[in-house]
């Protein structure tokens, strides 16, 4: 039982130190609120894009990766989007809170948060598979953020839904540097070298500026306003889902490294991103903040509570 202790804290730990580091440094006024939307800013435009496109480009396609457990990852998501949208309807009265509730509860922080999960968990290769799995399911997860999103606008807010999700998707930072990675990918052309290496050091700055920007964000405000819509969101995101889609994908004989990788990517918090799009979006960013704090802190227990189950059960 201690060996699958240690297992769980090798993997969620440094999250939390660098989470919590974000905490103090806020506190002790190193980080303060212009450098937090700043370094928001620069995460979700240019750090995260960058590893996004670096993760495509460099990805070896003999690898020997799976490619049917990411198959698994978006067909379970769409499943989810489904259940979660008929959901919503029974969760809150409140039209313009069930777009925010529905992206809440499907939207993981698979680039920063899973990422780094999976690093700790299975290494280089455990990373390979993850970036991949990354690329594929950030193009999905944006697409339903903002179909979500505008369908339950308050009805005097947009003229056309279509144009205004095509929009937003052709803006987005991560979609436009999926497309481009992939389409550079396609063509067969080589990436010059200085490319991918001024990519990979700004890739390098995601994960620990997006972690303490994290940290800084979280507040107490956060866990006060708490209410239904955000206590569903937090026990679906972090609890039924990817428990469930560990169950099932083990039912359909994933093992090892690929079902604690899916695993570890579907049991993210809320993607610090979703607050920016709520945002931008003219919907309930409170209630979106609030998502992030509750399931950003309450991940840490859950995915090492779901760790030690798997690995006594010999899944990983």
């Amino acid at each position: 039982m201690l060996s699958l202790l240690l297992f769980s804290l090798q993997v969620t730990l440094p999250i939390a130190v660098l989470v919590l580091l974000g905490v103090l440094f806020m506190r002790l006024d190193w980080i303060n609120e212009p450098f937090n939307k700043g370094a928001s800013k620069l995460v979700f435009n240019v750090a995260l894009p960058s590893l996004l496109f670096v993760s495509i480009v460099k990805a070896d396609a003999d690898s020997g990766i799976n490619w049917t457990i990411i198959g698994f990852g978006v067909v379970f998501t769409l499943a989810s989007f489904v259940v979660l949208s008929i959901l919503s309807h029974w969760v809150t009265a409140i039209r313009e809170e069930r777009g925010v509730f529905v992206q809440g509860s499907f939207r993981g922080n698979m680039g920063i948060v899973g990422l780094g999960f999976c690093i700790s968990a299975f290494g280089a290769e455990g990373a390979t598979l993850a970036s991949i799995y990354l690329a594929a399911l950030s193009l999905l997860y944006n697409v339903l953020a903002v179909v979500t999103l505008n369908r339950w606008k308050q009805s005097g807010e947009s003229t056309n839904v279509v144009l205004s999700t095509l929009t937003s998707l052709v803006k987005n930072p991560l979609i436009i540097a999926i497309v481009i990675a992939g389409c550079w990918r396609v063509s067969g052309i080589h990436v010059p070298e200085f490319i991918v290496e001024s990519a990979g050091y700004l890739a390098q700055m995601t994960l620990p500026l997006a972690l303490l920007s994290i940290g800084a964000s979280l507040s107490w405000a956060g866990f006060v306003s708490a209410g239904k819509v955000t206590a569903w969101a937090s026990v679906l995101k972090l609890i039924v889902i990817p428990y469930l889609a560990a169950t099932v994908a083990y039912l359909l004989g994933f093992r090892g490294m690929e079902l604690g990788v899916m695993y570890l990517m579907m049991a993210t918090p809320t993607a610090a991103a979703s607050y920016m799009m709520v945002r931008a979006m003219g919907g309930n960013a409170s209630l979106a903040a609030s998502i992030i704090a509750v399931t950003t802190v309450c991940s840490l227990f859950t995915t090492s509570f779901g760790l030690v189950v798997m690995k006594a059960l010999h899944w990983i």
